[in-house]
């Protein structure tokens, strides 16, 4: 539902769910931060082999046992929770980046998942 919301139906992507062992191991090991996060994303088209296949966007790990602590926190389902996570994890395979490019940046990623949460929150998609 996610991809076609955002016009890429062909497109394809593989998605983990992993424990914060797993997650903490890939963070550090790739983004240099010894600490499990909720998710991480490795786009195709900041690999090696970018222009192999057009439709394969890349890789979205989320740790489920992060998921469910925040779950609890915020006092939304772990479902709700995994499902926005994916969806911040998709937003980074295509392009969307709150971290490296600013503050305008990081509103426009905002602004982009509330458009598609509230989409897949009227179509009944946990």
């Amino acid at each position: 539902m996610i991809l076609s919301v955002l016009g890429l139906s062909d497109s394809e992507l593989s998605i983990s769910i992993v424990g914060d062992r797993t997650i903490r191991r890939f963070n550090r090991e790739y983004l240099e931060k010894d600490r499990p996060t909720n998710v991480i994303s490795f786009a195709m088209h900041e690999g090696p082999f970018p222009v192999l296949n057009a439709h394969l966007l890349g890789d979205v790990l989320i740790s489920a046992d992060t998921a469910a602590r925040e779950a609890t926190a915020g006092k939304i389902s772990f479902e709700s929770r995994i499902m926005f996570l994916l969806l911040h994890g998709i937003l980074h395979l295509v392009g969307y980046d709150h971290e490296r490019s600013g503050e305008a940046e990081a509103l426009r990623m905002e602004e982009k998942e509330r458009e598609i949460f509230k989409i897949l929150e009227a179509e009944g998609v946990e």
